[in-house]
Order: structure tokens, then C-alpha cells, then sequence
């Protein structure tokens, strides 16, 4: 019997995690649950790309411009209200339900993708 908890190597290749650079962030008043805009930068080859993220319990909008952050970047587009998130950013789940974001230890190329 085959374990449905295990990932092929082949499904996790088509997962595409890269890294960017957050050059906006706002608060996203109109969603339901608090949220930041955000436009991030991914590079030539991808561009600049929007999201919505729940990060509002440890994140203010200022101090993420200039952040790197790890994000999906061929999930299908999903309409958040007034918006088109075009990514899907990653973080960890903390106790109470805080997100901690994904991001590089050191500067990396906009658009590198995580191997």
C-alpha cells in the first residue's frame, strides 16, 4: 500500500518556490481576515507579482518593503476581494496561529528558485 503522505520527487518539482523582493506593502483593508498587500519583485523572468498575506500579527507594511521572501509562483491566480494574487507567500505556522515568513538567510537573485 502506497503512503498518500509521501511526495514524489517528481510532484515537489513542480512546485515552484522563488525568491523576491517585497518592493510595496499596505494594509489590505478590504479583506476579511487582516491581511497586507503586497507587490514583490521575482526578476526578469517572472517580474513583479501581487498577494495577499495574513502576516498581520507579526508584520507591519514598512518594515517588509526591501524584505526577500520565498513565495509560489505557478499556483493559479486566485481573485481576494479587489485583488488578483498572482502568488501564494510562504511562512510557519506558529502556536496561536501566527505565520513566521519564509525568507533567505543571505541576499539571493531575485527569481532563484529553492531546490
Amino acid at each position: 500500500m502506497t503512503d498518500l503522505n509521501n511526495l514524489s520527487w517528481r510532484e515537489f518539482e513542480r512546485v515552484d518556490l522563488r525568491v523576491g523582493t517585497v518592493l510595496a506593502a499596505e494594509v489590505f483593508e478590504e479583506a476579511i481576515k487582516p491581511a497586507i498587500k503586497l507587490s514583490i519583485d521575482f526578476g526578469p523572468a517572472i517580474g513583479i507579482k501581487k498577494s495577499s498575506a495574513q502576516i498581520t500579527d507579526q508584520y507591519q507594511p514598512e518594515t517588509l518593503v526591501g524584505k526577500q521572501i520565498v513565495a509560489v509562483v505557478n499556483f493559479p491566480e486566485k481573485q481576494i476581494g479587489p485583488i488578483m494574487s498572482e502568488c501564494l507567500v510562504t511562512g510557519f505556522v506558529q502556536d496561536g496561529g501566527d505565520i513566521i515568513l519564509a525568507v533567505p538567510d543571505k541576499q539571493a537573485r531575485n527569481g532563484s528558485r529553492m531546490s
